[in-house]
């Protein structure tokens, strides 16, 4: 399975804007875009010439990081939410947002969506009573997802909601018993992701 073993808080430094990628250690001091809040590399605090592609390209980046997908899945998922009706930078977020991974890190079971992605494909989740591995299975309107019954990451999952400040309109949780449910598709309106996506259709549609 292919994945990006790049430096997470480099990730954010590039960006420059936070991607929450380190889960609690973000929310202090330590953060390493509240230290060197420029680019990393040589010419990192240098000026950089802007252009139409260059902010088009970045946006994309920092939505590919932001939910943690490697460029072929991204494009994937641009190519579907143009197939569907409606807005296609609307589409595009909805499809992340329904990741299995991202749900389980908005419910706050989990403290990033790396641990949550971890905690999936090691098989502690599952979705309408039945075991899912796969971190990118997409979750649709009315679908349950819950701890495993005894599993051994409750106690991680437990630690992880204590660092929850809200969950999305879009999504019932019950942090007692470890489940929720999946209330709606979100709205664009309800998704708190730092990305103005019509930059990235216009890079693809290019």
């Amino acid at each position: 399975m292919a994945r990006d073993r790049s430096p997470k808080c480099k990730k954010c430094r590039r960006e420059g804007v936070k991607l929450f990628l380190k889960g609690e250690r973000c929310l202090t001091e330590k953060c390493a875009i509240e230290r060197r809040s420029y680019p990393p590399g040589e010419h990192g605090r240098g000026r950089i010439k802007q252009s139409e592609y260059l902010l088009q390209l970045r946006e994309k980046q920092k939505a590919r990081r932001f939910y943690g997908v490697l460029e072929k899945q991204f494009r994937n998922y641009y190519k579907q939410a143009a197939r569907q009706s409606g807005i296609t930078g609307d589409r595009l977020l909805q499809l992340l947002e329904l990741r299995l991974d991202n749900v389980v890190y908005r419910l706050g079971f989990a403290s990033s969506r790396a641990q949550a992605r971890q905690i999936i494909r090691h098989g502690h989740f599952q979705v309408n009573g039945r075991r899912v591995n796969i971190a990118s299975f997409r979750l649709r309107r009315d679908d349950i997802v819950s701890l495993k019954p005894q599993s051994p990451a409750e106690q991680v999952v437990r630690d992880a909601t204590d660092l929850t400040a809200s969950v999305p309109a879009w999504l019932e949780a019950d942090h007692d018993n470890l489940s929720a449910r999946v209330l709606k598709a979100p709205e664009r309106a309800e998704i708190d992701a730092p990305i103005e996506e019509q930059l990235i259709v216009e890079l693809y549609s290019k």
